[in-house]
């Protein structure tokens, strides 16, 4: 399945599977909002799959967010296993 990337509000509703052939796509859409509004919000309750592609993306995004000071959310299902990887990946 594709990926739907829509706005309401200000929080980012992506929908869709995040691989290998979505997340650079996802990743540059996303990283322009990011640095053009200072801050990015994603809701992934309507994302059926995320691959190794799909996290990378998400990695560099708040890797992006964490250099230029700036705010990034990830809300929906999955986010606490989300956040776990970040924190891993920030101790390691």
């Amino acid at each position: 399945m594709a990926l739907t990337i829509k706005e309401n509000n200000g929080v980012f509703f992506a929908e869709g599977t995040l691989n290998t052939s979505t997340a650079k796509n996802f990743q540059s859409h996303l990283e322009f909002i990011l640095n053009s509004y200072n801050m990015l919000t994603i809701n992934i309750d309507n994302i059926e799959e995320i691959d190794a592609s799909g996290m990378m993306a998400l990695r560099a995004l708040y890797t992006n967010a964490l250099i230029n000071n700036r705010s990034f959310y990830v809300l929906g299902d999955g986010c606490k296993e989300i956040y776990d990887d970040f924190r891993y990946t920030n101790v390691a």
